[in-house]
């Protein structure tokens, strides 16, 4: 009983009943979509509240400025350099077995039903700029940016803020407890939002099973199973060589984070796991300050399985259309990649319009031909998420050990509960909200 009684484990069972359902009665699984969708409405409600306390909370006790800025310039490098690593593991994989190969896809009537469906998200995206990327991270009104809900504009008010506070703020100052106060209620809520995960995963689950028929999946099964593989590549091999390189073992990060994967996993969102993210972070003997700002700027910059998803989907489609491409347009469709997959792709359906988006500004392939991965892009999108949730966990343990701010002791009594804890405000809080 005890073992049902955790959060994990409730949603692995509702995932298990809507695959059972999916499968059984497709009609009625398909109409349990509104349960998943609200769940994650939920959650997203919820983001900009939380990335404000915590950024602010976190920036507004760091004290030293110039080690901020230190932080900032690391996290921007990191993120670059993995998300980089995760396009040429994903093209590399799907360049090596070949998955799109004998498909022969043309514009014809194979991709007719696809065809107005992808146009619609090409035109959702829309052509990149970067000039127009950097202006999106500025919102109108202070206001505004917690009412679009886009993390960028919530995370620069909040810097902003932060940094204001740590320079006038005295720490006897009532707006310090207030904040403090805003944190805790928000922390609460959540906890009642995270109740509701195995019905959000499994109205999600049930209504991708349902809605694919056995046909699509069996049809680019090669696919699905090399894109799973390039997943797997990317996180044991390239996470995993980062972890051990700044002092930790992949196989206890995943430990530490496993809730949160297998939410990102139910509902094919990484955005439903940050929130509760925060938290497990913070109690796991990351610092604060590191944790309100890697990880929603990771939500943006560092979006792992949103670069995999779009470079195994480029050289997929470009197999599948029989379309040529030289060395020197692989480098630079993934040079293109690297500033289109910025933003937005962590949410469910997000990387499939960033590469539509993609395809629509480099016009190298025929974007009609995107059709072929709509069937599955649920499925696809939930190793995308997983792996999102994972590369940025791994990004803040690493900053923060960089930066000598990581709690070891923390850590290791996190991984073994029976051993005594040293308990601090910030745990308390925590530990309320959990």
């Amino acid at each position: 009983m005890k073992l049902l009684a955790k959060l994990y484990i409730q949603v692995l069972i509702a995932m298990a009943l809507a695959i059972a359902l999916g499968l059984l009665a497709p009609d009625i699984a398909i109409k349990m979509k509104p349960l998943g969708t609200a769940f994650i409405a939920l959650l997203k409600m919820l983001l900009g509240p939380i990335i404000f306390f915590t950024v602010v909370h976190g920036i507004a006790h760091i004290g030293d400025f110039r080690r901020l800025g230190r932080i900032g310039i690391k996290t921007l490098i990191y993120f670059e350099v993995v998300s980089s690593l995760a396009m040429v593991v994903g093209f590399t994989v799907v360049s090596l077995v070949r998955p799109g190969d004998g498909l022969h896809a043309r514009m014809g009537d194979e991709l007719a039903a696809g065809q107005a469906a992808t146009v619609n998200a090409a035109m959702s995206g829309g052509s990149f700029s970067l000039e127009h990327f950097f202006l999106s991270i500025i919102p109108k009104t202070l206001a505004s940016a917690f009412v679009e809900g886009d993390i960028l504009p919530v995370l620069f008010v909040s810097v902003l803020v932060g940094l204001a506070l740590a320079q006038c703020a005295k720490p006897d100052w009532v707006g310090m407890r207030l904040l403090t106060e805003g944190q805790t209620v928000t922390f609460k809520l959540l906890s009642y939002i995270m109740r509701l995960s195995p019905i959000g995963a499994f109205g999600a689950m049930a209504a991708a099973v349902g809605g694919f028929g056995s046909q699509t999946l069996l049809y680019l099964l090669r696919y699905i199973l090399t894109y799973y593989a390039s997943v797997l590549i990317f996180i044991f091999l390239i996470l995993g060589s980062v972890a051990a390189l700044a002092g930790f073992s992949i196989i206890k990060i995943l430990r530490v984070i496993k809730e949160e994967a297998i939410v990102a996993m139910g509902t094919a969102s990484s955005e439903a796991a940050f929130p509760k993210l925060v938290t497990k972070l913070t109690q796991a003997g990351c610092d604060e300050a590191v944790v309100g700002f890697v990880l929603p700027a990771g939500y943006s910059f560092n979006i792992d399985g949103a670069c995999l998803y779009m470079a195994c989907g480029l050289g997929f489609l470009a197999q599948a259309t029989d379309t040529s491409l030289s060395f020197g347009q692989q480098l630079s469709l993934l040079g293109v990649m690297l500033l289109t997959s910025k933003g937005g792709a962590g949410a469910a359906g997000g990387a499939v319009i960033k590469l539509a988006a993609t395809l629509e500004s480099v016009r190298v392939l025929p974007l009609g031909a995107l059709g072929l991965l709509f069937g599955i892009d649920r499925v696809l999108a939930i190793a995308t998420s997983t792996t999102n949730v994972i590369g940025n966990s791994v990004a803040v343990f690493v900053i923060c050990r960089w930066e000598n701010l990581f709690d070891r002791a923390r850590f290791d009594a996190y991984l073994n509960p029976t051993e005594p804890k040293a308990c601090t405000t910030r745990q308390a809080l925590e530990e309320t909200a959990k």
